[in-house]
This record gives C-alpha cells, sequence and structure tokens, in this order.
C-alpha cells in the first residue's frame, strides 16, 4: 500500500497536468473562434454597408431616369403643341416659311406675301405668349396677396417682390423681339382687351398715369419718398411729352414724304420709289420709339422699387397687378354687355 501511493499521487498529477492541457486548448481554440466570429462580423457589416450603397445608387439613378424620361415627355407635348399651331397656321395661309418671331432675317429682308404672313405668325405668337405672362402675373398677384395677408417676414416677402419685378423684365424683352417681327402689331395694341387700348401710350401705359394710380395704394410715405416720387413723376411726365412730339413729328415727315409730287400720277417710277425708299427709312423708326417708351416704363418702376420699402413695393406691385385687371375684367362686361338689336 505504501508503494502504492506514491504512484497514485504520480498518477493524478499527470492527469491533472493532462486535463489543463486540455483546458488550456479549449480556451485557445474558444478565443479563436471569437475571432473568427467578429471577422465575419466585420465581413458582414461591409457587406451591409455596400449592398446599402449600391440600392441608393440604384434609387438615384431610377429617379434621375424618372425625372429624364418626364423631360422628355413635356418635351414632346410642348412639341405637338407648336405643330399643331403651325399646323393652324398653314390651314389659315398665316405661313408660308421659317418663322421670323425668332428674330431670322428672312423676316425684314423679305417682300410679298410671305414676309407679310411671316410676321402675322410672328404677331400671333407674341399674342400667345403674352396671355401666359399675364396667366402667371395673376399667379404672382394670388401669392403676394396672400402674403400680405399673413404678413410674412421682409426677407420671403422681398423675394416675391424681385420675382414680380423680374416678371415685368420679361415682357419688356418680350415686347422688344416682337417689335423687330411687326412694331405696328404693338402699336395698335390689340393684343390687349379695348378697355386697356383706350389707355396705350406707344405700345404700353404712361408711367406718369401709372405712378399717380399707384401712390395713394402704397401710403403712408415719409416726406423724402413723397418727394422723390414727386421728382420722378415729373420727368416721366417730361420724358413722355418728348416722345410723343418726337412721335408727332415723325407722322408729319412720314406724310409729307408720301404727299410729295403728284399723287394722281404714277408715271415718274423713280420719284415714287424714292417716295417709298424714304417711307421705309421712316417706318423703321417707330422700333427706336416703342423701345424708349418701354425702357421708360422699366426704368419708372426700377425707380419706384429704390424708393419704396419691401412691403410698400409689394403693395405697388399687388394694387397695380389689380389695376390692369379691373382694365381686362371691364372689356369683358363690356362686350358681354346685352345688346339691342334693330
Amino acid at each position: 500500500m505504501g508503494d502504492n501511493s506514491p504512484r497514485t499521487d504520480t498518477s493524478t498529477d499527470i492527469e491533472g497536468d493532462a486535463k489543463f492541457e486540455d483546458g488550456h486548448h479549449t480556451i485557445t481554440g474558444g478565443s479563436n473562434t471569437s475571432d473568427h466570429e467578429a471577422g465575419n462580423k466585420n465581413g458582414d457589416s461591409k457587406a451591409l454597408r455596400r449592398l446599402a450603397q449600391n440600392r441608393e445608387a440604384a434609387r438615384k439613378s431610377r429617379l434621375r431616369k424618372k425625372a429624364y424620361v418626364q423631360q422628355l415627355e413635356s418635351s414632346r407635348i410642348k412639341l405637338n403643341q407648336l405643330e399643331l399651331e403651325l399646323q393652324r397656321a398653314r390651314q389659315q395661309g398665316l405661313y408660308l416659311g421659317p418663322s421670323s418671331y425668332s428674330g431670322d432675317h428672312n423676316a425684314h429682308s423679305g417682300g410679298g406675301s410671305g414676309g407679310t404672313n411671316a410676321n402675322l405668325l410672328g404677331a400671333a405668337a407674341f399674342d400667345m405668349e403674352y396671355g401666359r405672362w399675364v396667366e402667371e402675373q395673376h399667379r404672382q398677384m394670388s401669392e403676394l396677396r396672400a402674403a400680405l395677408q399673413a404678413q410674412v417676414a421682409d426677407t420671403d416677402l422681398r423675394v416675391l417682390v424681385d420675382r414680380g419685378m423680374i416678371h415685368y423684365d420679361d415682357i419688356f424683352r418680350l415686347k422688344a423681339v416682337a417689335a423687330k417681327v411687326d412694331v405696328f402689331h404693338l402699336f395698335s395694341g390689340v393684343w390687349k382687351t379695348p378697355v386697356e387700348r383706350c389707355f396705350m401710350w406707344i405700345g404700353g401705359f404712361r408711367p406718369s398715369e401709372l405712378l399717380k394710380t399707384l401712390t395713394p395704394q402704397i401710403e403712408p410715405l415719409t416726406k423724402q419718398q413723397l418727394l422723390n416720387i414727386c421728382n420722378l413723376q415729373q420727368s416721366s411726365l417730361q420724358a413722355e411729352e418728348a416722345l410723343s412730339q418726337g412721335l408727332e413729328a415723325l407722322q408729319l415727315s412720314l406724310s409729307d414724304t408720301l404727299s410729295g409730287g403728284s399723287l394722281g400720277s404714277s408715271s415718274n417710277v423713280s420719284n415714287y420709289m424714292d417716295q417709298m425708299a424714304g417711307a421705309m427709312t421712316k417706318l423703321g423708326t417707330y422700333e427706336a420709339f416703342v423701345h424708349r417708351a418701354d425702357n421708360l416704363r422699366q426704368q419708372t418702376l426700377q425707380q419706384m422699387h429704390r424708393i419704396l420699402t419691401t412691403r410698400q413695393a409689394a403693395r405697388g406691385l399687388l394694387a397695380m397687378g389689380d389695376y390692369f385687371a379691373r382694365l381686362r375684367a371691364l372689356s369683358s362686361l363690356w362686350l358681354a354687355r346685352p345688346r339691342e338689336l334693330d
């Protein structure tokens, strides 16, 4: 028994060492497994991130494609509308060549019916664009009225005022293009309603009369503002008188040119052609008068914008839009009035 005890202890120690070693391997193996699982998790997170990025890129690509398709569809609709308008113009005999509305030199250099028809199409295109301009002005006035009623901040109100000023700049640019095509279409005022034509002056409104109409709508005004508006009205009136006198002198000169020589005889062909050439030169001056009148109108609006505060300018634009809208409404009522037929 004494001999067997040491062997038993030794055996126990060896078994304990073996168990320790087995436990060490078990612990080491568990650590490696944890590292492997962590690596798998990192790889999975990267893959998920990459997958999310791919999905986001695909979503943005689909949105861009959708916007591009919508733009193409809108362009197709506009093109179809233009084709329909050109087809109607051809059926009515208003179009025999390229449109001169875009500034084509052929509209000014060619004579005969082709040039006249191109001018008619230019006038029709201007009328259509002016109608769209009026619709946009009505929409802007609604926004401006709502902003004033809600008493929005001046910074937000200034955005609407600047947009309204830019909108008036657009109509002046549109008229400048139309004047190159058919300046007498602008002079005649047929693109406006009948009541509006009663107040027309050289293709538009009189700045001095408009100032007189708007001033009571933007009060109270400071003394300096009143003085500046009074000076602006006086300078506008003087410029209007100068343009009116220049236009009257041009009309007298044109009449004298056409009435020169013998009106009852056309035997002197050379004299007749000289008269027509001189008259054509004078007719070209009408375009310059429209430009000067529109420049005066535009400068008057810009000066008023600088004189007034943002809120006063907003009320002024709203009052001006309402004034023109009332003229158009009065025309509609006049045309729809009951008539007694004999």
